[in-house]
């Protein structure tokens, strides 16, 4: 009767440490793609501030030539926001 108590609480040991095992992947698991994803929206709220820069700067291209020093400055914005038109 001993012996089946032993095997019984053996197996409750492994199925408990088989729980904790699976809980910490999981965690694991969860941890990474939450880091993706904080990752991946900084990159799409880039983009989005690229897309309205780029926007802004093709509209207002000619304010731009008519400051002193402008022509340099628009073309140092087009190239950190890599808008494909940075020629005037």
């Amino acid at each position: 009767m001993t012996v089946i108590y032993l095997d019984l609480l053996g197996i409750y040991l492994l199925n408990l440490l088989v729980t904790v095992a699976m809980f910490t992947v999981l965690v694991f698991r969860a941890w990474v793609e939450h880091k993706n994803y904080r990752m991946m929206w900084k990159e799409l709220e880039w983009r989005k501030t690229c897309e309205t820069a780029r926007k802004l700067l093709n509209a207002e291209k000619n304010l731009f030539t008519k400051v002193e020093g402008g022509e340099e400055l628009y073309e140092m914005l087009c190239e950190l926001f890599n808008t494909k038109e940075n020629n005037m």
